[in-house]
């Protein structure tokens, strides 16, 4: 068993945060915590917790030491932290039922406090200055974890391959810790495949807890890693949150707080468009920026403090509007109930349908978001930006400071219309960021990986040929509602009516829509949040006139 790299440890890295990453509680503090649990022995080197259980409860060492344990598969069980007497036990995964990522072993005769998980959860909410104490550590340990790759999996694939760039995406974006090895960068390739005991074929794979999942789907994935969570199809809610943007988070924040059972249903990740923004600096109390999955993963935490369940990689395909409570039906055939619907599904990305080729280098060139792993992929190298949105201009920003050159194309005269002005007071003060207005891409060149393009220019006809690393498409979005056919009246482009007696309620009661799905809506983060933060009083509404 070795202890966690001894290296220097840089001055962002929240195990250098220690006083707040591994608090140690005041005696008045741990007496505290004591009402709520109880007092028991722990031999050295008993198990308190194992890496994949459920339902862990919270521990508080009052004498002796317990090990937090990553039991990585090459270099075998590795301490992340030893906590000493008045030091706590978990992270966020303390918060929901997911599988939890370390082991916790007695390092010597030990003697803890036991706080069983409901009983954490009232301690949470009956005494704050410990939960924010509990909570900032939390998220910090989760950090940790991710930026040390612990407690993680392993994927091996090619890094431009769309599938390896889909799992890459899913692991991130739901903030599992993981580790890439690029098998186009590794030098001897048979021999790593080897190792792993895999072909080349069948690339890329996840290893995790000894297993080799082989391409495995999002929902294969989340299933492996523990990260679903059982749902009762008899079980009836308060309240279904149908996505987990902005808007559905701030929804299910409200709602669990003000005591309605509430469960949120996300097919990929927390954040929805929103959270593949590399930051978002026009967001009220963030002066400095925040990232949008930063920004998401707060709230999820949030929303699951309060006791909403989600359940990830689980998309819902339709709905029984005729049943009451309302029934909505998965993508797996699974389905669940609940009392009052909020649609807050958002948008999906648009595509260039006219290009040939585009579908063969989506997630093989082509991008919808222009995060830390989009950057690497196409660092050093020229890349192409269309839109002319807040989203286009955040993204050809971050971008200009890994790519060779960032080239924004518009088909309009510029960007006055359409984006902030403090976005495009930088875009025409960056020296490798060029806009090009009247543009539209006319071809996309390239084997297995897109290479190159071709954009004309409307006016004039000419034609501009580039070697690109990448192509980031940002052209707005349509809205996912394709699932809610003959249920709520939606207008011509699909976005959902609102037009009931209650505020953002569709045509039928008890369903409301807030955030980007919502016709009329003003596309942006803060509107969606307001939208889902206002609409819980509506749904209050709702469930008080139809209780029994």
């Amino acid at each position: 068993m070795t202890q966690r790299d001894s290296a220097p440890l840089a001055p962002d890295d929240p195990y250098a945060r220690t006083a707040q990453t591994f608090p140690v509680l005041s005696e008045t503090m741990a007496r505290r915590i004591a009402a709520y649990g109880r007092s028991e022995p722990a031999e050295q080197g008993s198990f308190l917790f194992r890496r994949g259980d459920r339902s862990v409860d919270f521990f508080l060492v009052e004498q002796g030491s317990i090990a937090i344990l990553d039991h990585d598969a090459k270099d075998g069980d590795r301490i992340v932290h030893h906590h000493q007497p008045r030091q706590f036990t978990g992270e966020l995964d303390l918060f929901n039922d997911r599988k939890i990522l370390v082991s916790g072993q007695a390092a010597a005769d030990t003697r803890v406090i036991r706080v069983a998980r409901p009983d954490f959860r009232r301690m949470i909410a009956a005494e704050p200055d410990i939960g924010e104490i509990i909570m900032r550590a939390f998220i910090l340990r989760r950090v940790g974890l991710m930026r040390h790759r612990q407690g993680g999996v392993t994927l091996v694939g090619p890094a431009h391959a769309a599938a390896t760039a889909r799992i890459e995406t899913f692991l991130t974006r739901n903030g599992y810790p993981h580790q890439t090895v690029d098998t186009e960068r590794e030098a001897d390739l048979p021999a790593c495949l080897d190792a792993f005991g895999v072909d080349a074929d069948a690339l890329p794979v996840v290893l995790v807890d000894g297993g080799v999942l082989r391409n495995p789907s999002n929902a294969d994935l989340a299933d492996a890693l523990g990260l679903t969570v059982g749902l009762d199809p008899d079980q009836v809610h308060d309240v279904a949150v149908v996505g987990a943007g902005p808007a559905g988070l701030a929804a299910a924040v409200y709602a669990a707080s003000e005591g309605l059972s509430t469960l949120i249903i996300e097919g990929m990740a927390p954040g929805g468009q929103a959270g593949t923004s590399s930051k978002i600096e026009n967001y009220l109390g963030f002066p400095t920026g925040i990232s949008g999955q930063a920004l998401a993963g707060r709230a999820q935490v949030q929303a699951q403090k309060f006791g909403a369940r989600l359940a990830v990689s689980r998309s819902v395909s339709g709905i029984d509007c005729e049943a009451r409570p309302y029934r909505l039906i998965l993508d797996d055939g699974a389905s669940v109930q609940a009392r009052a619907i909020v649609i807050a599904t958002g948008a999906r990305y648009r595509k260039l349908d006219h290009l040939a080729g585009y579908d063969r280098f989506e997630g093989n060139g082509i991008h919808y978001a222009a995060t830390a792993m989009e950057a690497g992929l196409c660092a050093g190298s020229e890349v192409v930006v269309i839109g002319g949105g807040n989203s286009a201009g955040q993204a050809a920003m971050f971008l200009s400071g890994h790519a060779a050159h960032v080239h924004i194309l518009v088909r309009g005269r510029g960007l006055a219309d359409t984006m902030s002005a403090y976005l495009i007071e930088r875009i025409e003060a960056c020296e490798t960021v060029t806009l090009h207005p009247h543009s539209e891409m006319t071809a996309l060149e390239g084997d297995s990986h897109l290479a190159s393009v071709r954009w004309t220019q409307r006016h004039t006809g000419a034609e501009t040929h580039k070697a690109v690393g990448a192509l980031f498409v940002m052209i707005g979005a349509q809205p996912n509602t394709a699932w809610l056919e003959g249920c709520v009246s939606l207008d011509d482009k699909g976005f959902v009516q609102t037009q009931g007696d209650r505020l953002f309620e569709t045509s039928q009661p008890g369903i409301f829509a807030v955030g980007d799905v919502r016709a009329g809506s003003v596309k942006r983060v803060a509107s969606g949040v307001g939208e889902g933060s206002v609409v819980v009083s509506a749904v209050h509404g709702y469930l008080a006139d139809t209780a029994d």
